[in-house]
């Protein structure tokens, strides 16, 4: 049985899309367990595998990270972390204020003995519908290249556990293929990851061919991952955006999308981030899920799934045995 902590009151259409999703997931997994951190007056739900604990505070959007997990000590986000660090849940999922879920990561769940510093991975799609794994998209907006040495390693782990990627591909984000290219970080980066063993290698990756499917896991720092990351989500709005004003343009163009439907919703699937759940802070002595905040049900859903799986496959532990003995 996996039991998981999840944050009742965290995201824009909290708690309503959080209810919606825990109950299809506690229907959907049978040896699924949720505690479930909120507000008495809003929960609704009524089952024999959820176990409610009531909040008095909740972590709004606009809080100053740091300072709200320090204060706002009986809040659903600061509760489901103290169930990871003791040990009650296997993970937790919030879609709530991401510096102070990073913050309850770092200050009450607790990094690994080893990890200098923790990093947050995204699994991105790709035009194939297979998708890769991408970090860091965020969590530090500085980095060192041993800490992106540290982030292939733990990448690679998470493609192997969460994606069930036998052999991940692990590449470098960088202006151009060649070892030579880019700047100081990349270059150094470059020379420690193809003198290392624990995981393959293949070399430097441009940022117009991230969606090819011809990687499996892109390691960078969260600057430039935050900057790619946002970039992707809106480049895929515009064309969704233009796609749908085509089409409603003309009564010619409103038949050919009658016709396309079903071609043009296998599109937007392939291209849906809610497929893939959400963000994990990896590096972090237990599963920490950050949902969008703007998740709907189906996308906290997938979130909940994905800490199920990292639960099972006990990815934590094996960050603990492979990253854990190297130097931070």
């Amino acid at each position: 049985m996996v039991k998981i902590a999840v944050d009742m009151m965290g995201g824009d259409d909290a708690p309503g899309i959080v209810l919606e999703a825990v109950k299809k997931a506690v229907d959907d997994f049978k040896d699924l367990e949720i505690i479930l951190f909120g507000d008495q007056e809003q929960y609704t739900l009524n089952h024999g595998r959820i176990d409610f604990r009531h909040c008095t505070e909740k972590i709004e959007m606009e809080d100053e990270p740091v300072r709200a997990i320090k204060r706002k000590k009986d809040s659903s986000m600061v509760k489901m972390a103290e169930a990871v660090k003791s040990g009650e849940a296997d993970g937790c999922v919030s879609a709530g204020n991401t510096g102070a879920l990073m913050s309850a990561g770092l200050f009450i769940v607790g990094r690994i003995k080893g990890v200098s510093r923790p990093a947050l991975v995204v699994t991105l799609p790709t035009i194939d519908g297979k998708g890769f794994v991408f970090l860091d998209v965020g969590a530090n907006a500085d980095a060192k290249p041993e800490h992106l040495l540290q982030y292939a390693q733990l990448g690679n782990i998470y493609a192997q556990k969460i994606r069930g990627i036998k052999q991940p591909s692990v590449s470098l984000l960088n202006i151009g293929t060649e070892a030579a290219k880019g700047n100081t970080l990349t270059k150094k980066t470059y020379e420690l990851m193809e003198a290392q063993n624990d995981f393959n290698f293949t070399g430097n990756v441009e940022a117009k061919t991230l969606m090819d499917g011809n990687v499996d896991v892109v390691v960078t720092d969260g600057f430039t991952g935050n900057m790619v990351l946002k970039n992707l989500e809106g480049t895929a709005k515009s064309i969704g955006k233009m796609l749908k004003e085509t089409l409603l343009s003309s009564f010619k163009n409103k038949i050919a999308a009658l016709v396309l439907k079903k071609d043009l919703n296998q599109f937007s699937q392939k291209m849906d981030y809610s497929e893939y759940g959400g963000s994990v802070l990896l590096g972090l002595d237990g599963t920490v899920v950050k949902a969008h905040g703007s998740s709907n049900a189906k996308a906290f859903y997938s979130a909940i799934r994905q800490a199920k799986i990292a639960g099972e496959q006990q990815i934590v532990q094996t960050m603990r045995e492979t990253v854990g003995g190297t130097n931070g």
